[in-house]
This record gives structure tokens, C-alpha cells and sequence, in this order.
């Protein structure tokens, strides 16, 4: 019988969640391919992988899979993750972030035609609207947390708009989410905060769902309900898990990209110049920003048959994570990958993902990453950190500061 999974107290520890990029490169250089000591040692077990070479492989690779529910650890163990429910047939994570072709084929190929070149290129006014509107605050006041005030706000305002949802409402989505993040974050003890807090967000999107039905708008719920009437494209649970996705991975990446990027402008006053001397840079400089302090740290694969990664053997069944964040900084790819470089050319980062699961939202993330981080730059020249006394959120997988004051 399997070993039930178990996580050290304290997990995970403050020192990784504050700066886990020393981690990766001991294990990049003494254990890329590194077996994660959980769960029964004789079984498929667990894998984190920091080359970047093996982690672009795996993430081409189609004999892995996105199916948490094909790794033995997941199925071991579910009754005691606050994943529990949500990665079933009915639950509110049964997305495409966890299909396989051709689920993920149908799914994604409908919900893309929100994010084509043309779309969100007409989202451009709007964003620059609201990123007008949050900065007028802030200057103010003569002061803001970029968190709260400016990067969370920001994307949630967008996707609520872009889904239907009254942007009023971004305030809820930014505390479930937020609640959602923590408790992953807490795999064992979050459970029942993760539960409440997707039981919230399912039961407000039920309503906006049904509202829809009745009265049908120009927004992206109303024409999945559309595509899922006239052409049965969708089931009701996948339509549910779709919007949710979407408000989720909508605004809590972006939030995190823009607190995390405008913190390592700060720490870096001479790259910060050198933006403000050239705007030319910006597009070059959002790609570093991604690849320097990646907001999502790392994704899952399981291994659907006996293979090899760099040497180890890797049972089918394995929970595979490839470690993005930590091929972000692999010295073979990277020169001088630690030094934050604005004007970095060739920076193909993994930071968006890579294959068929390649970050859908992409493109608005670098529209609204480029709005923000422009008028930050131009409407606020004395932007300075108004504490050095910074904290992360307690997810690994999910990086993003707890709250960043500034002074403007």
C-alpha cells in the first residue's frame, strides 16, 4: 500500500518562498533531475526538474500528460488535497489546463478566438483607461501598495469586463483568488479554505451563467453559451470551469507580473534608468521581467509510460514539475542569468508555458504588462520603495509579493 503523502511543518519554508532561485541553481548543479522526497519511495514518486533543456523536452513531449489524475501520488492522496473535488468531472479546475488532447483541442480552440491579435488589440484604449484612472489615485495620494492599489485591480477589471462580469465585482474575485492561491500553497491544511473559497466563486459564476442565459450580452460567457448551444462545443461543467479559469489565471498572473517586475525596476535603479532613457526597450523589457522573477514558478506533467530524463529512470505515473522559474535561470541558455538585463536579446524564456498548453492569454498579459509598466514610468518619475520589509505569498508555484508599497 502506498505511503500517504506527507509534508514537512512549515512547508513550505519562508527562505524558498522569499528568494527560491539559489534552490534551483544547488539542485541545477548537483541534481537537475531531483526526486522529491514524498510520498512511498517505491513508487512512481515525484520529479523537479531546473535544466532547461529537460524542462522544454517535457513540455514538447506528448507522452506527458497534464491529467493531475494520472499521476499515482494525486489518486493516492485525494481524499486529503484541497484539489480534491476540483480536479474531478465536475470540478471547478477540470479546465483546459488539465485536458489532453483532443479535450483540450475543442476547449481551447473555442475559448481562443476571444484572444485573437485583432481582439485584444481593440482591449488597448480600455486598459490604458484604467491603468489612467488607478494611477490618478495614486498620485494623490502621493503614494500606493502596487499590489493592491494597481496590479490586482488592473487585469481583474479587464477579464471581469471581457467575460461580462460588472467590474464592480473585482474586489471578490482578487479575495477568492487570493484564498485559492494560499490554500495550494498550504496543500494539507488549506483544504477547507480552498474549498469555501471555490465554493464562492462557482456559485457566483452559476448566477452570471444563468443571467446570461436570459439575457445574452456582447462578452465572452455569453458566446461561449452561445457555441454551446448551437454547436454543443461545451458542457455545462466545462463551460463553469472555462469562466473560472479565466478569471483566475485572468488576473492572478498579470497581478503578479507587474508587482514582481516593478519590484526588480526598483532593486535595479541603473535598469530602471536605462528604461526611462528609451522607451524602445519596453517590449525587451517584459520579456526579462517575465524570465527574471517568473510569476508562475513552475507546471505539473505526469509521465504516461517508463521513460528517462537526464539519466533517471522515471516510472509512468510520475508526477514530473518542470521547474520554469528555474530554467528562466540556467547559465546554458541565460548569460549571466542572475543580472537582470533589460536590452537581453534572443530571450526565449519559459515563463508563458511552451507545446499546445502555451499561455492563451499571452498576448493580453503583454498588452496590459506594457500599459502598466509605460505609464509607471512616465506619470511617476519618483517612484522609490517606500519599505525594504517585503513578503511572498506562501505558494510556490504561484510567485507574488503579499503587498509592495511605493512612494510616487
Amino acid at each position: 500500500m502506498s505511503q500517504p503523502l506527507q509534508l514537512p511543518g512549515g512547508f513550505p519554508p519562508p527562505a524558498l518562498v522569499a528568494d527560491p532561485y539559489p534552490f534551483y541553481r544547488m539542485l541545477r548543479q548537483s541534481n537537475p533531475v531531483f526526486r522529491l522526497p514524498i510520498g512511498d519511495a517505491a513508487g512512481p514518486g515525484a520529479w523537479l526538474l531546473t535544466r532547461y533543456a529537460d524542462v522544454q523536452a517535457v513540455l514538447r513531449d506528448g507522452r506527458f500528460s497534464v491529467d493531475r489524475r494520472r499521476a499515482r501520488l494525486i489518486r493516492d492522496n485525494a481524499d486529503r488535497l484541497p484539489l480534491r473535488g476540483a480536479i474531478g468531472e465536475e470540478g471547478g479546475l477540470r479546465t483546459m489546463l488539465v485536458m489532453d488532447p483532443p479535450d483540450h483541442t475543442r476547449v481551447r480552440g473555442l475559448v481562443s478566438k476571444a484572444f485573437t491579435p485583432r481582439r485584444v488589440a481593440a482591449l488597448r484604449p480600455r486598459i490604458g483607461q484604467i491603468v489612467a484612472e488607478l494611477l490618478d489615485a495614486a498620485a494623490q495620494q502621493g503614494g500606493m501598495d502596487v499590489i493592491a492599489d494597481f496590479a490586482a485591480p488592473l487585469p481583474a477589471i479587464v477579464i471581469a469586463e471581457l467575460l461580462g462580469v460588472p467590474a464592480g465585482d473585482h474586489r471578490l474575485f482578487k479575495q477568492w483568488s487570493s484564498q485559492l492561491v494560499a490554500a495550494v500553497g498550504n496543500a494539507i491544511d488549506g483544504r477547507e479554505q480552498f474549498e469555501t473559497a471555490m465554493a464562492h466563486l462557482l456559485e457566483y459564476l452559476r448566477g452570471v451563467i444563468a443571467e446570461r442565459r436570459r439575457a445574452p450580452a456582447d462578452d465572452l460567457i455569453s458566446a461561449m453559451i452561445e457555441a454551446q448551444e448551437e454547436r454543443d462545443a461545451l458542457s455545462d461543467v466545462e463551460l463553469l470551469a472555462t469562466s473560472n479559469l479565466l478569471l483566475l489565471a485572468g488576473h492572478e498572473t498579470t497581478t503578479n507580473l507587474i508587482g514582481n517586475g516593478t519590484l526588480a525596476l526598483l532593486r535595479h535603479p541603473e535598469e530602471l534608468a536605462r528604461l526611462r532613457g528609451d522607451a524602445s526597450l519596453l517590449h525587451a523589457a517584459i520579456e526579462e521581467l517575465l524570465r527574471y522573477d517568473s510569476p508562475v514558478q513552475a507546471t505539473v506533467r505526469v509521465a504516461t509510460e517508463d521513460l528517462e530524463i537526464g539519466g533517471q529512470k522515471i516510472a509512468a505515473e510520475a508526477i514530473v514539475i518542470t521547474g520554469l522559474g528555474a530554467a528562466n535561470r540556467d547559465p546554458a541558455v541565460f548569460a549571466e542569468p542572475d543580472r537582470l538585463d533589460l536590452g537581453r536579446a534572443d530571450n526565449h524564456h519559459l515563463s508563458l508555458g511552451l507545446g499546445v498548453h502555451f499561455c492563451l492569454g499571452a498576448s493580453l498579459a503583454r498588452l496590459e504588462a506594457e500599459l502598466a509598466f509605460g505609464a509607471l514610468l512616465e506619470r511617476l518619475p519618483r517612484l522609490a520603495l517606500a519599505s525594504e520589509a517585503l513578503s511572498y505569498r506562501p505558494n510556490l508555484v504561484l510567485r507574488g509579493l503579499n503587498a509592495l508599497p511605493v512612494r510616487c
